[in-house]
């Protein structure tokens, strides 16, 4: 008498033990492969957008230079190095990366809006990917165009009078990749919403200007009233520029500005508490707009 057939699926008996059933792994790997190439692809296309247009790149890059060589330079005549710890322009230096690294991140939002218009976005839904996936393409290639610009700047460290020191470099550059990503998620969050570029601005005009003026990235915010600590304890650039000037008063702290950025209650957060706080703030943020975006338009 033959044995019974075993029922057609990929189970199979082993030695060691029962039947083993591997069509669940076998789709897995195709499907994350598929993300994965989504996102690359979008992070392609943000550094060949990049590689194609330098003198708008060299343009985006004229008023952070113009910041810390022009206004850093005439104040610095004015402010006496002992109300800082530092010279102006190594305390002008973090609000500088910080704005260097802002525009690019918004740009991601407002990509995201004219996307949407041109029928461009509606071509990617088609992709057999999650709609989180592409918004998560978007992010990344936003954060890795805000970093490479914002590593150029890097160069004229001595310029203002740092040392070229390895480690504050890549210390400053793992800031600046923190902060260009919780950049990028808060501008796609504020862009997931919005039809209409227009709109887009008009918010950014009323918001960021606070936001930078609030940040402690071009003057101290010890003498602002009470009630403007309890915003820069709030604001995201604020714990950004922080992040970057404490990251330079590790390696010089002979050189570097006083650190007066954000405390709670008289009580400064390590600097560890800043980074884990920023990260944080862009992955809720990248969660939030990757619900939004996932609703049928």
């Amino acid at each position: 008498m033959t044995a019974p057939a075993l029922p057609a699926s990929d189970a199979r008996t082993t030695p060691e033990g029962p039947a083993v059933h591997d069509d669940t792994h076998r789709e897995r790997v195709p499907r994350l492969w598929h993300e994965l190439r989504a996102v690359y692809a979008l992070v392609y296309r943000d550094l060949l957008r990049l590689a194609s247009q330098p003198v708008h790149t060299a343009l985006m890059l004229v008023q952070p230079m113009l910041y810390l060589f022009i206004l850093g330079g005439g104040l610095a005549a004015l402010i006496p190095n002992t109300s800082l710890g530092g010279g102006y322009q190594t305390y002008l230096f973090p609000g500088v990366l910080m704005m260097t690294v802002q525009t690019p991140a918004i740009m991601v939002g407002i990509r995201l809006i004219t996307d949407r218009q041109s029928g461009y976005l509606r071509e990617l839904l088609m992709a057999p990917v999650h709609r989180p996936t592409l918004l998560l393409g978007s992010c990344a290639g936003g954060t890795i165009v805000a970093t490479v610009q914002g590593a150029v700047l890097l160069a004229l460290v001595g310029a203002i009078g740092l040392p070229y020191d390895p480690l504050m470099l890549l210390l400053l550059l793992g800031g600046m990749i923190l902060t260009s990503f919780t950049l990028t998620a808060l501008a796609l969050t504020l862009a997931v919403g919005l039809n209409r570029p227009e709109v887009f601005n008009m918010l950014l005009g009323l918001v960021m200007m606070p936001l930078l003026l609030l940040s402690g990235g071009f003057f101290p915010v010890d003498n602002l009233p009470g009630w403007a600590h309890t915003l820069v304890a709030a604001n995201p650039l604020a714990y950004g520029v922080d992040l970057l000037r404490r990251c330079i008063a590790l390696r010089a702290p002979d050189r570097a500005a006083a650190s007066t950025g954000i405390e709670w209650s008289g009580w400064q957060p390590p600097l560890l508490l800043e980074g884990g706080l920023l990260l944080t703030t862009g992955v809720l943020a990248l969660l939030w707009a990757a619900h939004r975006f996932s609703r049928p338009e």
